[in-house]
């Protein structure tokens, strides 16, 4: 006669349920600790008041820990997103325009004076387009990121753009003297010749600049860095007078953005005008130029921009480009491969496509899991707007900057952006300086000793 015991298994399913008791009261217990934490530590500073400051203090600091949020620590990275879940405090414009009333003071606020460069960067300046329309703050981050007292920015700004905004651009540039407001400014139209035109006006006043930059690069606003400027310059020194962009064969659909004429129409969505496209076929581009296509992304020379902006050749397929669809994203990557142009990529060369191109990092919804991995943040029209679980993956990509950053969506991510981009900054000028001081039989021994 066999003798069944239920006991022990009715003290394992006890001791079962009372474990996994205890595990659901200790993730409550973690999630009310960081919800608790995060709120209380997060340190706000409102650009209206001067209490507070000090010489190298950030605007807007959050209480995060950025190695953390690079190490992909998950308490942390859980922080970011009670942060993102809250209210974000949005900086007006006008609290900017406040803030640069006195520019000694702003600069001061956001450390300015502390950016340190190297013999290198100083005899390698570089040049930035910075073709915008809104978000001063996010465009006075992005500024204060790309920022070193050897090179010269100019801003375009969109003459539809706010008051306030417009105010806020001045004001920089006012502060700032290696800063200025393109002499010519547009009405940008999105995906017309407008927004070509725009990048244009700054490379003609950069090209008749006092600073004698090596190259010019082209941002909007929610681009951001993934390079130190020193990181930036080696990087350049590489490329040995060549242009960095996309530059590929188009298919029969992206042909017919220049193969008929287009025109400005009204929109009903989220762009108010747009160019439609009609049934007149234009005609073939000037002077037997073959079409190519790419992004309105760049890094050009210097000598790229001068032919450029000397070029019958050049001001022909501008004009010629007049009533295309979104000219910017043929014009460049056709220039680029003119037999004889400066840095020309020949026209038998395999396409550089965005994955190759080193200008931008941007993350499509359709290869998330296959080339990229998912976005952290969250998609507006199929691009991935970055959140802080992509800090180390964007740092380690190998692009000098990313597209689509929003403080809106991440603010974290931004600050961590800025503090891991000035550290390196920091050790690497130092670094070199130290190099510089240790004769070369010393730095040779060291070398055999490691």
């Amino acid at each position: 006669m066999k003798i069944r015991f239920a006991f022990p298994s009715r003290l394992r399913k006890k001791n079962l349920i009372s474990s996994l008791s205890l595990l659901l009261v200790i993730c409550v217990f973690l999630l009310l600790f960081l919800k608790f934490t995060v709120k209380y530590s997060i340190a706000i500073e409102t650009y209206g008041s001067t209490a507070g400051y000090n010489d190298i203090e950030l605007l807007h600091r959050y209480n995060i820990d950025c190695n953390a949020i690079y190490e992909m620590e998950p308490a942390e990275l859980g922080k970011s997103l009670v942060i993102r879940k809250q209210v974000v405090v949005e900086e007006q414009d006008k609290s900017l325009v406040n803030l640069i009333s006195n520019c000694p003071r702003y600069l001061r606020s956001r450390g300015y004076g502390a950016v340190q460069v190297s013999e290198e960067e100083q005899a390698f300046p570089l040049a930035y387009s910075l073709v915008v329309h809104k978000s001063a703050s996010m465009v006075e981050k992005i500024l204060r990121a790309v920022y070193t007292p050897n090179n010269i920015y100019c801003i375009h700004y969109d003459l539809k753009s706010s008051e306030l905004f417009r105010e806020s651009m001045e004001g920089l540039a006012r502060c700032l003297p290696n800063v200025f407001i393109a002499s010519k400014l547009e009405a940008v139209t999105y995906a017309s010749i407008s927004r070509l035109n725009a990048d244009l006006n700054c490379l003609s006043d950069l090209i008749g600049s006092k600073v004698k930059w090596r190259y010019v690069i082209n941002l909007c606003g929610q681009d951001f860095p993934l390079r130190s400027n020193i990181e930036l310059v080696a990087d350049l020194k590489k490329l040995r007078g060549g242009n960095m962009m996309e530059t590929s064969r188009p298919s029969e659909y992206k042909k017919q953005r220049f193969s008929f004429h287009h025109e400005l129409q009204n929109a009903s969505f989220e762009y108010n005008r747009l160019p439609v496209k009609t049934n007149k076929a234009k005609g073939s581009p000037p002077h037997g130029i073959q079409m190519f296509i790419g992004s309105a992304y760049f890094v050009l020379s210097w000598e790229f921009v001068t032919y450029m902006n000397t070029s019958a050749l050049a001001r022909d397929f501008l004009v010629w480009s007049n009533d295309t669809y979104s000219p910017d994203e043929h014009f460049w990557a056709t220039l680029t491969r003119v037999p004889g142009v400066p840095g020309e990529v020949p026209r038998a060369q395999a396409d550089i496509t965005d994955l190759m191109s080193k200008t931008r990092l941007v993350k499509w919804n359709y290869l998330e899991g296959q080339l990229y991995p998912s976005c952290t943040g969250k998609h507006v029209r199929s691009v991935c707007v970055y959140g802080a679980g992509e800090l180390r993956w964007l740092l380690n990509y190998g692009s000098w900057f990313a597209n689509k950053v929003d403080a809106k969506v991440d603010p974290v991510l931004i600050q961590c952006l800025e503090d891991k981009l000035q550290e390196k900054q920091r050790l690497l000028v130092k670094a070199m300086k130290l190099q510089q001081k240790i004769p070369s039989s010393v730095l040779a021994v060291d070398v055999i000793l490691q």
